[in-house]
């Protein structure tokens, strides 16, 4: 499966991401975050996939994460009300979301991405 990165064109680290996955030559579809962000069930799913936490899908630098007050009220959430949540907006959404159905990554870090999408 092509790997899906959802990306935002003004994020600086998106942009370097892209030029790392067309550096490695590694195959991907870009989706606009903002434009398209992923479904409630489709983050349910890379969220299950990750192991992370839920909470580090957030953006947490974001204008809107900091507008919602989500530092004081993500504790106090449930999960589905935080999916909802990231899926009514895709600029709460931590950058760039990497998946192949499988495996996802969330931000950008050159090491981890190395492990996880340069492997043949």
């Amino acid at each position: 499966m092509t790997i899906k990165a959802y990306l935002y064109d003004k994020c600086g680290t998106c942009r370097k991401a892209k030029q790392w996955l067309q550096h490695k030559e590694i195959p991907f579809e870009t989706i606009p975050i903002v434009d398209a962000p992923p479904s409630q069930e489709e983050l349910r799913q890379m969220w299950k996939n990750s192991g992370l936490e839920l909470k580090k899908f957030f953006n947490t630098s974001g204008q809107f994460y900091k507008e919602l007050n989500l530092k004081e009220r993500l504790p106090g959430m449930s999960e589905e009300e935080m999916l909802k949540l990231l899926a009514s907006n895709g600029k709460l959404i931590k950058r760039p979301l990497l998946t192949d159905g499988k495996k996802v990554t969330v931000g950008f870090n050159e090491e981890q991405w190395d492990a996880t999408w340069a492997q043949p």
